[in-house]
């Protein structure tokens, strides 16, 4: 048996989360023959009280850490990862909360999960698909994985993407404090560092739903941090080649 947390970061996600949570049970329950899963939602003190419509389910396993204020996707995964390697888990799970990520796909991942890779769901590969996105968002979410993949020299599909299982030995060899990015880069950046540890990335098809309920979190300064920091890192890369 494999033990698993399941790291859900929230901030005003009161509309979804309650579905995601339902089917997540559900999911975990139909895979328990193989995976121990716990779910840690790490909840950025939101005022619609996502958290504690979360902790009113009463589900076995779960937990909620609260931070005080919101600072971003990275800072609210490594909180996660701090408290869940004090645990005995073997793979950490990074999972939206707004329903973007199936959780009946979280089997596929964990299948292809290992000591020694970095697992991401991928959307813009065969058997991959996004529902629900206009075709100017298409377009920009194609860029900018694009546009990493790229700079960075690096063979993968989707970088950006957010649906990802990490083993504990990746998580153990990264320093925390360097860590540079607090948006969407900070995607990119962990992949780098599994690279960079020696650890191999695997893509798996995954499909994505565009949210029906609340708001994105995507703003032009995330985009910005991330194209920045992804050309910073490029020029690393090739300067260390050189």
């Amino acid at each position: 048996m494999r033990s698993v947390l399941v790291i859900i970061p929230t901030y005003n996600e009161s509309e979804s989360i309650r579905s995601l949570l339902s089917r997540l049970d559900s999911s975990r329950k139909a895979i328990s023959e193989s995976f121990v899963i716990d779910i840690l939602l790490v909840d950025d003190s939101s005022p619609d009280k996502t958290a504690q419509i979360a902790s009113a389910m009463n589900l076995s396993n779960f937990s909620v850490l609260n931070r005080s204020q919101k600072s971003g996707l990275g800072p609210a995964y490594l909180a996660g990862f701090k408290q869940g390697l004090i645990g005995d888990y073997q793979y950490f799970v990074e999972m939206d909360a707004d329903l973007s990520h199936q959780p009946e796909q979280l089997v596929d991942l964990l299948k292809a999960a290992s000591a020694n890779s970095l697992v991401i769901g991928t959307r813009w590969m065969p058997g991959g698909s996004v529902v629900n996105w206009p075709r100017k968002r298409r377009w920009i979410s194609k860029l900018g994985t694009g546009y990493a993949s790229f700079a960075l020299r690096l063979p993968y599909k989707d970088l950006t993407s957010g649906y990802r299982v990490l083993p504990r030995q990746l998580l153990e060899r990264i320093d925390f404090t360097a860590i540079e990015t607090r948006g969407y880069g900070f995607q990119i950046e962990m992949a780098l560092k599994a690279i960079s540890h020696g650890f191999d990335i695997k893509q798996v098809p995954i499909t994505f739903v565009e949210r029906e309920n609340g708001y994105s979190k995507m703003s032009l300064a995330i985009v910005w941090e991330a194209w920045f920091m992804v050309s910073i890192w490029g020029l690393r890369r090739l300067i260390n080649r050189r």
